[in-house]
């Protein structure tokens, strides 16, 4: 046994040296230290050998699994190291090669647009606050003075999870969880998606994007609504736009208005983006129903407010000149390189 040993060792230790790469030496670590391997089938048949043979061939076996060891670690150490150098070599970089140019991404227009509504409202003292996307009917539709049997509800119909629980048709629900949760004054904007079940084409979507603004306080009269309004129109579409407010129908306030402004491709000449009138719709606004007021818990005879909403997708296709809302959404990298 101990010259089966003295074999083992002496044609492991050559192949071990000769071994050309990891895999090699792995599987002789295998063969010879493995569960099945050489040594290992040799100490197992020492129980045939006499007690005197035992301690003497036992010594000799740990002396060779040791020596096999600790030539497979060093023998390891070099290949890993011919390794490394060798994908050095092979992978080298010729530095006087011109680099690749990496196509630098921007912002998507709407979130453009977004950015630019949020800093000016922020600028007058608005805080940002943001909802839910799936509602309650209560908060989509009854919280805001509609009711199962009025008709504009029918114009805001959207998608049904449950006959309670809706995607919402407008960021308006935002502003009634703000009522109910925030302490007096509130002055707030919400930006966010909305969904109404409408085809798509050049003007609509059935997923688009809204930003509402709503103030509470007392003393508010139509006339602080007009002064915002206007500020914001001029510092987003320039100092020389122009605003006019004319009547209007919404079921949450009273009275109720849509804005408009003077045309920003022809300065109110007409032409065939106002269709000759001059005048471009931009958004709704009007004074918080004092219904609303008394839903979310607010004394309407001592507090009053205004609320507003508009279109980012309506205010980024004014400003940039953008003829079909679907453009937005195609993710076309021709379309949207040019913002």
């Amino acid at each position: 046994m101990r010259e089966k040993l003295e074999q083992i060792k002496s044609s492991a230790l050559e192949a071990i040296n000769n071994a050309s790469d990891l895999k090699v030496l792995e599987d002789l670590r295998v063969q010879y230290l493995g569960k099945k391997g050489e040594l290992t089938a040799v100490l197992r048949g020492m129980k045939d050998l006499t007690a005197e043979e035992r301690p003497v061939v036992g010594q000799m076996a740990n002396e060779v699994r040791e020596a096999l060891e600790i030539a497979l670690a060093d023998k390891k150490v070099g290949l890993e190291s011919e390794a490394v150098n060798q994908k050095l070599k092979e992978e080298v970089i010729d530095i006087t090669m011109p680099g690749r140019k990496m196509p630098k991404g921007h912002m998507h227009p709407l979130h453009k647009t977004l950015e630019e509504v949020q800093n000016i409202f922020l600028g007058m003292g608005y805080e940002i606050v943001d909802g839910r996307e799936v509602e309650t009917a209560y908060y989509n539709f009854d919280a805001l003075n509609l009711g199962e049997e009025h008709p504009a509800r029918d114009e805001q119909d959207t998608f049904y999870f449950t006959n309670n629980l809706v995607l919402r048709t407008a960021t308006s629900p935002v502003q009634v969880h703000t009522m109910e949760e925030q302490e007096l004054p509130i002055r707030m904007v919400a930006p966010g998606r909305v969904y109404r079940s409408d085809e798509s084409d050049a003007t609509h979507s059935p997923i688009f994007h809204q930003i509402e603004g709503l103030v509470i306080d007392k003393n508010i009269t139509f006339g602080d609504l007009k002064g915002v309004l206007a500020e914001f129109a001029k510092k987003f579409f320039g100092d020389k736009v122009q605003v006019k407010f004319r009547p209007h129908y919404f079921p949450f306030t009273e009275p109720s208005a849509e804005v408009d402004v003077s045309c920003v491709m022809c300065g109110g000449k007409g032409c065939n983006v106002c269709k000759g009138s001059g005048w471009i719709e931009i958004l709704g606004c009007g004074m918080v129903h004092p219904k609303v007021l008394e839903m979310a818990g607010i004394d309407p005879t001592k507090y009053q407010g205004f609320a507003f909403g508009m279109g980012l997708e309506r205010l980024t296709m004014l400003k940039y000149d953008i003829n079909d809302l679907r453009l937005f959404y195609e993710n076309d990298v021709k379309f949207l390189s040019q913002f």
